[in-house]
């Protein structure tokens, strides 16, 4: 006898087919979703890290940065205290100069001619006083030009006054204070 299949097997083969394809997506879907979410969790993870390092870094640049500032301090520091040295030594080196300029004042000053005040400003010395005549004021800017402390004398002002039945000229000179050594020093270098 044949055999006659009565079940609809289209059917059945349909449903099958149907189940395996359910099957196959609903597997598609969840790897799927489980490659998305460990992908979103990888990337998480990168920025959870970029921010980590971002933030040290803004840290450690901050602390550079303060670092910097002290560096800063220290170096005005320095050159305030090297300025301070220097004028130190200035003072140091230029403390015997001006014993060196009142001998030679004194030893340049003619009879008859009296010094009131002395006034220095740099280099440029400014002498007030009083003589006898005006020749000698003459001989005490001659003396100051041999110095070898005082170079170009200059005359500001020069007054002719009677005091006491005499002349005394008052008088007003500026003059500029060398350093010998340093002269002979530029002198060398320029050779």
């Amino acid at each position: 006898m044949a055999r006659i299949n009565l079940l609809p097997w289209r059917a059945e083969l349909r449903r099958q087919q149907r189940t395996e394809f359910l099957t196959i997506v609903g597997i598609c879907g969840a790897i799927t979703i489980a490659v998305w979410g460990l992908v979103h969790f990888q990337f998480q993870e990168r920025i959870e890290f970029q921010i980590e390092r971002n933030s040290y870094l803004k840290a450690e640049t901050s602390k550079l940065d303060k670092q910097i500032e002290e560096i800063q301090e220290l170096e005005k520091e320095k050159d305030r205290l090297i300025a301070r040295i220097k004028a130190i030594e200035s003072l140091q080196t230029s403390r015997p100069i001006i014993v060196h300029v009142f001998d030679e004042m004194v030893s340049s000053l003619p009879e008859g001619v009296y010094l009131k005040e002395i006034k220095q400003t740099g280099r440029s010395i400014e002498l007030q006083g009083v003589a006898e005549s005006n020749a000698r004021v003459s001989t005490f800017m001659r003396n100051i030009e041999k110095s070898e402390w005082l170079k170009n004398p200059k005359l500001e002002i020069i007054q002719t006054t009677d005091q006491d039945n005499r002349r005394i000229a008052s008088f007003t000179l500026k003059a500029t204070q060398i350093i010998p050594q340093a002269d002979t020093n530029e002198e060398d270098d320029a050779s």
